[in-house]
């Protein structure tokens, strides 16, 4: 076989692995998606009527149609965290270890990691989707080359924020370290403008919600679902994908390597 169909092989192997783990595991994929999907029923059954009147709607109809791009990006901040678990539960309980004594390729181990957390991350997002659209959301403007690209940003923005939380789990003592860094990519939405649009924040706030991952790849998609204008947040939502699964990736790689010269 040649090298790169032992690594597809080898890479396949361990995504069924990490696959069957969650599914024997539910619990730690259902807790992060418990976050996103009570956020939503707050802020749209409790808070909806005033936040629409702030965003200048009408009614709660107008709020749920900006709140759900936001919610569906937390989907994916708070999903990847089980990658970053999962990598320190693999690193500290010693498998990594006999995997490099196995005759297998040493770069399908991160890999199944971060395929099978982008694979989780689609599943939730269907499912926050679907509790979104029975609430009222949607998308009626939206073409199907928009849905496509809508599409094509969430797989892109699951795999950079994957590769950092893999590069977290890696730099973690145990998994509880590894949950406890990743949080950032859970509260960095909170202070985008997945809730209320960041030009109605204070001003010296707004720098902090403008200059993060998150506002632009919200913003991107919620033009591209509800037929608004995006502007530069397209350009600015892949550059920050691609330079984050970048540094991902490599900080990932480095640190997995270093663990193997020890």
């Amino acid at each position: 076989m040649s090298s790169l169909s032992l690594a597809v092989r080898d890479s396949r192997t361990m995504l069924r692995r990490n696959l069957l783990h969650a599914r024997r595991y539910p619990s730690l994929t259902l807790n992060l998606l418990l976050t996103p999907v009570m956020l939503l029923l707050l802020f749209v059954y409790i808070f909806g009527d005033v936040m629409s009147t702030g965003i200048g709607g009408t009614d709660r109809s107008d709020y749920i149609a900006y709140i759900v791009p936001g919610i569906l990006m937390m989907t994916i901040g708070g999903t990847v965290i089980g990658a970053a678990v999962s990598v320190a539960t693999d690193m500290n309980e010693g498998i990594i270890a006999r995997f490099r004594t196995l005759a297998i390729h040493r770069g399908s181990v991160l890999i199944g990691h971060v395929v099978g957390s982008v694979l989780q991350c689609v599943a939730s997002v269907v499912l926050v989707g679907a509790v979104a659209v029975a609430i009222g959301f949607r998308s009626t403007n939206a073409t199907a080359l928009e849905w496509l690209a809508a599409f094509g940003l969430l797989v892109l923005f699951a795999l950079a924020l994957t590769w950092i939380a893999v590069g977290m789990g890696m730099a973690s003592p145990n998994a509880e370290a590894a949950a406890n860094s990743a949080q950032p990519l859970i509260l960095l939405p909170l202070i985008s403008s997945a809730f209320i649009p960041a030009d109605t924040m204070p001003g010296w706030f707004q720098p902090i919600a403008e200059y993060q991952p998150f506002t632009p790849a919200i913003e991107t998609l919620r033009g591209l679902l509800l037929g608004t204008e995006i502007g530069n947040n397209g350009w600015l939502a892949i550059a920050w994908c691609v330079g984050l699964a970048v540094l991902g990736y490599f900080w990932s790689t480095a640190r997995f390597n270093g663990e193997a010269t020890k």
